[in-house]
């Protein structure tokens, strides 16, 4: 790349070489994500993936997301490593619901101007999201785009592959009433109903940065910005040891959008709304915005980033796996014969 560099290029707004500084500050990011079916290097046109041995039938089962008007937060506190693990986690945790493992991940940056240590720092984060869910970042794409993006701005993206044998890909069918809903607490608000809490909290006026009582002492920006957890290595750990029968990710649409999505025609989920563990954020939220309570729990996922259905008689198990796993997962339903979809009282 020593030859590549066009003044005229960069008259028009958009340095080359600034995308090459990027790159080589993002290898050492990219390196932790190396797991043993990459081929590739990064820098090539394509991410090259070996399949692994021990499936019989395997299904490929792929995902693909972005982080939304979250990343007005990154903007707005000038911190841009934790994001990427938002763009992970929003794909990967949707994979996990058919019960695949991820394989590999791909991210998509498009910038008003490459700065190469933002890019790095962006970077980062998509590969912590990466490690943390097993996949190996095999591949991206930064795309300066001036006139397009504002300068100090810029949007991302991922798509991710995952792997599942035919005969244990997930799909409801053993669901019946009186199976128990179990949740994965949340870390926060996630990468969902952003345009919402940006409009309650005035995100581009108020001081985000000011600490507040109700959420700990710590502050909106900051609160909002804690990354979406990612649920893949509880979950693997969980396949291993217990009948999943549905399982699914809370994120825009609430309760109400998602858990049905899981669910056989016929069949809801009755949820003990006393059971749930709300965060402060959402309280704040409800009160700050005067929402009411259904638009909350058909927008945010209320402390509740993924539930799981489970029979009756491995609910123990269960729970004792994912809290042998870091999740302090606890009971929130029951599926019922209805057509209601969810119902919380």
């Amino acid at each position: 790349m020593k030859n590549s560099m066009s003044e005229s290029y960069a008259a028009a707004g958009v340095d080359i070489t600034a995308g090459y500084k990027a790159v080589e500050l993002m290898k050492k990011h990219v390196a932790r994500t190396m797991t043993e079916g990459v081929c590739s290097d990064v820098g090539g046109f394509g991410g090259l993936f070996e399949l692994p041995e021990g499936y019989k039938k395997p299904i490929l089962v792929s995902g693909t997301d972005g982080v939304g008007t979250k990343l007005k937060m990154a903007f707005l506190m000038d911190k841009h490593d934790t994001v990427g693990i938002d763009c992970v986690a929003m794909c990967v945790n949707d994979i996990i619901c058919v019960g695949a493992k991820p394989l590999l991940f791909l991210d998509y940056i498009a910038c008003g101007k490459n700065y190469p240590e933002k890019i790095a720092d962006i970077v980062s984060g998509i590969a912590e999201g990466c490690v943390q869910s097993g996949a190996a970042l095999i591949g991206g794409e930064t795309a300066e785009m001036p006139g397009f993006y504002p300068v100090d701005e810029y949007d991302l993206a991922g798509f991710s592959v995952g792997i599942v044998d035919k005969e244990n890909v997930l799909d409801n069918t053993k669901v019946q009433a009186g199976d128990v809903v179990i949740a994965l607490p949340s870390s926060g608000v996630h990468s969902n109903g952003f345009s919402l809490v940006r409009k309650v909290f005035d995100i581009e006026n108020a001081d985000i940065k000011a600490p507040v009582e109700e959420l700990g002492g710590k502050s909106i920006g900051e609160t909002l910005l804690t990354p979406t957890k990612i649920y893949v290595k509880p979950m693997l750990a969980l396949f291993d040891e217990v009948t999943v029968k549905a399982v699914s990710h809370i994120t825009g649409g609430g309760f109400y959008e998602n858990i049905p999505r899981s669910l056989p025609k016929g069949y809801s989920v009755k949820v003990d709304k006393s059971s749930l563990k709300i965060l402060p954020i959402f309280n704040l939220i409800q009160k700050t915005g005067n929402i009411p309570e259904r638009d909350m729990f058909n927008t945010f996922n209320m402390g509740v980033g993924m539930s799981v259905v489970v029979s009756a008689d491995d609910v123990d198990k269960a729970l004792e796996v994912l809290r042998a796993n870091g999740e302090d997962a606890y009971v929130i339903g029951t599926v019922i014969k209805s057509d209601e979809g969810v119902i919380i009282e």
